[in-house]
């Protein structure tokens, strides 16, 4: 269901239009209707044509723009209303800062209040909306002269409503379902129940989400839309939440699912000031931050004309290419607006430039291909990241980058410059060490400085390079021995075997490299740190073992073996290690 919100200067008729076209008061309090003014928002509900429609109507006055703020941010189509017996009014141009810096692209403009005004002040109206929404979002709305009160047109401003509804389409479907809050109470016997627009995927009964900030799981109880129990809810539709917990969040919290969606303090984002403020807006003053339905005081850090680095106090839900609107709390008004760049920019001026630049490029590229551009996107200024802080922060990308892990992305170009390094390191060490397997992988990462976690990133992504767990080695390297060395290893091995009763390692006339060579490459079997065997020799023990008593001694098994105690042993501790024999105080059995 789409979302049509209402703008305008305060009593224009905004509340009246709705109550017309939905046949409900949109105002929910006492003191608005006992005031005729509109201080909080209201909802009400109503079938266009094939459309069934959800209207949030917001106040107009300056007063209670915090509130209007609260409403806009989640919709399909905005009635923009003028009443043409007064013409523009400040409010009016405050309402058309906000919805052009929201981008709306779809609306009507509302020409009410037309059996107050006499023709000439009509036409005189429509000219003025016309010349203050030339070159912003609402330039090419349709301008419709109504009154609620004597029916005239209507009907048009129903046909031209359902037309840009038409043109709106479907609201996307991105299996990232998110709900600002812009209602919290609590129902005695049902718990808490929070409203608000649902956008960005589906939500269902008994689903396990979030509340952003504070991070509170919750889960959904029972749903209602339209004052109607539903088992579950499609992205732009209004929703009323019966949630799990003893929370009762407060308006501008944000649903979503676990994992989903990360929060800020600090980010980087688009800025474009509005066109009525002519002196520019500066790193000094006291500003607030609106976005979906929040607002946070925040700092602000102005990078030339179009860029703003802000700080909160408080953590903000956010994700790349989110609306939002600056006020300065001094003037009490509307003063920018823009999107969120990166939720978790670099700490330079050179690389903020250039994170606005790639993140820019990437959202302009549409809402389906964005999500994985932007965490490209992000990737390549951050170097390194995490996948899901990518994935939170980019709404749902993942970047294409061959260096990936199951947990971590690295870009292209920071990997390609540790992978030279990575590369250089092997080769060095495969020449000093021409027989060990390939270099330690603690060794590696501490000669270059970086995190054994990062290590394995860039060699997953390479197939120059082979991660044998503790070791890392060049695809192409093989150990081999010399030819002095397979000499060595020749008189070696018919040493050992003439008796079981072998001499000591040391004694072999290998170099401590081509022994330990021998013993990871499985040729040499190690007992102990001067005890070796050949693997044919430890078969021949253990089949030695099957002569012996059940259970047998030390002497017993050096005899049987015409080995001496020196070996005896060693071998039979291994042994037990190995769970072949099983001690029991002076004897051993087979197991």
């Amino acid at each position: 269901m789409p979302i049509i919100a209402t703008a305008g200067h305060v009593d224009h008729g905004k509340s009246t239009l709705i109550q017309a076209l939905t046949g409900r008061d949109p105002d929910r309090w006492a003191e608005e209707k006992e005031r005729g003014l509109t201080i909080d928002l209201g909802f009400a509900w109503a079938k266009l044509g094939v459309h069934d429609v959800g209207f949030v109507d917001v106040p107009g006055h300056e007063r209670f723009i915090k509130n209007m703020l609260a409403g806009v941010g989640a919709i399909d189509v905005a009635l923009f209303v003028v009443a043409a017996d007064e013409g523009w009014m400040p409010q009016s141009e405050e309402h058309l800062s906000v919805l052009d810096l929201l981008d709306t692209r779809h609306g009507v403009v509302a020409l009410t209040r037309v059996d107050l005004a006499d023709s000439d002040d009509i036409d005189l109206a429509e000219l003025e909306v016309l010349e203050k929404t030339e070159g912003t979002s609402l330039a090419d709305w349709p301008v419709i002269r109504v009154s609620p009160i004597t029916d005239e047109g209507m009907d048009e401003l129903r046909a031209s409503l359902e037309d840009q509804l038409d043109q709106a389409g479907d609201p996307a479907n991105l299996a990232r379902p998110r709900m600002w809050i812009d209602r919290s109470f609590h129902i005695s016997g049902a718990g808490t129940v929070v409203t608000g627009t649902l956008s960005g995927g589906t939500l269902a009964v008994d689903d396990d989400l979030v509340l952003w900030p504070s991070e509170v799981p919750v889960r959904i109880r029972g749903m209602q839309h339209h004052e109607e129990s539903v088992e579950s809810l499609d992205p732009g539709t209004r929703a009323a939440l019966n949630i799990s917990g003893a929370v009762e969040p407060d308006r501008g919290a944000m649903l979503g699912p676990p994992d989903a969606f990360g929060s800020s303090t600090s980010f980087l984002t688009e800025l474009r000031q509005v066109r009525n403020i002519e002196e520019r807006i500066t790193s000094r003053g006291a500003y607030h931050f609106h976005l979906g339905s929040g607002s946070w005081p925040v700092r602000i850090r102005v990078i030339g004309e179009s860029l703003c680095l802000v700080r909160s106090n408080s953590p903000i839900p956010m994700q790349s290419g989110d609306r939002f609107i600056l006020r300065e709390a001094g003037r009490r008004a509307v003063v920018a607006g823009g999107r969120v760049l990166d939720p978790h920019p670099p700490s330079s001026g050179p690389a903020l430039r250039e994170a606005a630049s790639a993140v820019a490029a990437a959202l302009d590229d549409g809402p389906d291909p964005a999500a994985n551009a932007v965490a490209d996107a992000l990737l390549a200024i951050r170097g390194a990241d995490s996948l899901a802080r990518l994935y939170q922060d980019s709404g749902g990308g993942r970047p294409a980058t061959q260096f990936v892990t199951a947990t971590q992305a690295m870009a292209d170009q920071e990997a390609a410059a540790i992978l030279e390094s990575i590369l250089a390191s092997t080769a060095r060490f495969h020449a000093d060490n021409r027989l060990r397997p390939g270099i330690p992988r603690a060794e590696l990462a501490s000669s270059l400085d970086v995190d054994p976690a990062t290590i394995s990133l860039v060699v997953a992504g390479s197939d120059d390079l082979v991660d044998d767990g503790s070791t890392i080695r060049q695809a192409h390297f093989a150990p081999g021995l010399t030819s002095s060395e397979e000499a060595y290893w020749q008189a070696a091995q018919a040493r050992l075997a003439e008796s079981l009763a072998v001499p000591r390692a040391s004694q072999l006339g290998l170099s401590q490299e081509l022994l330990y060579a021998l013993i990871r490459d499985g040729q040499l079997v190690r007992i102990e740190a001067d005890l070796v065997y050949l693997p044919n020799q430890i078969a021949t023990i253990e089949s030695a073992l099957v002569d012996l008593p059940d259970e047998f001694a030390v002497a017993d098994f050096r005899d049987r073996l015409e080995v001496t105690r020196r070996h005896a042993v060693p071998l039979l501790e291994w042994l037990d290690k190995k769970g072949v024999t099983r001690r029991n105080g002076d004897v051993r059995s087979l197991r």
